[in-house]
């Protein structure tokens, strides 16, 4: 899962950054609203944690410009504004929760599980689950996928990429967009490592006698689904 960090406080963004790569995270950390906006509109993070106070653009006017353009992306609001009419003012703005500053990390990362449940098919899965799509069970714990053929494991790429897939069933997501959510934006990583690792996953849908398929939509990236 890729987060966004918008945060000013370069201690605090710092300290924030290695707390979440611990956990198993990949981040794309910023410190103002101008770059947080170009990371923003690249659609690459799956939750975003959002400084209220930042240089550039503030958090609510980010906050406001990403749902009036019809993003659902969800949004962590972090600030030391914590009066009541701050908060209903943060959540009224878009933001799915809000934490105030100073914030125990364990509570941040209870509650970035529990905005990663959100908004998903498998919503109220347990941690160690199979998660469930058409003929195949993957265990993202064990990075194993089962399929009606039988079961074969992942590398740590193919299960990024089938993490992105599994997020976005039935929807065409272009290469960049690939790219952005599984090597991270500001990646050196080459074009033709994306087809590379496609052309891994779709033998491995094969290998387990899977009727779902990763198609080519020409010109533009990929749509996972069944055909």
């Amino acid at each position: 899962m890729r987060i966004l960090l918008v945060e000013d406080d370069r201690n605090l963004n710092d300290v924030l950054k290695f707390h979440l790569e611990r956990e198993g995270y990949l981040v794309d950390a910023c410190l103002d609203g101008e770059e947080g906006l170009y990371y923003i509109n690249q659609h690459a993070a799956d939750i975003i944690l959002l400084d209220r106070m930042l240089p550039g653009f503030s958090g609510t006017e980010l906050l406001a410009g990403l749902r009036a353009a019809g993003d659902h992306t969800p949004v962590l609001m972090l600030t030391a504004m914590g009066t009541v009419k701050d908060r209903v003012e943060g959540l009224d703005c878009g933001a799915d929760d809000y934490l105030i500053k100073p914030f125990d990390m364990e509570e941040l990362m209870a509650r970035i599980r529990s905005l990663s449940r959100r908004g998903t098919d498998m919503a109220s899965a347990q941690a160690f689950a199979p998660l469930l799509y058409e003929d195949l069970e993957w265990k993202e714990h064990a990075g194993e996928l089962k399929g009606p053929g039988g079961i074969c494991t992942l590398s740590k790429k193919e299960c990024e990429l089938l993490e992105v897939f599994l997020r976005n069933t039935g929807q065409t997501l272009s290469r960049s967009q690939l790219l952005n959510k599984v090597w991270g934006l500001t990646s050196d990583v080459e074009d033709g490592n994306l087809d590379n690792y496609i052309f891994f996953l779709r033998r491995r849908l094969k290998s387990v006698e899977s009727r779902v398929t990763i198609q080519t939509i020409r010109g533009i990236g990929y749509r996972f689904g069944q055909l």
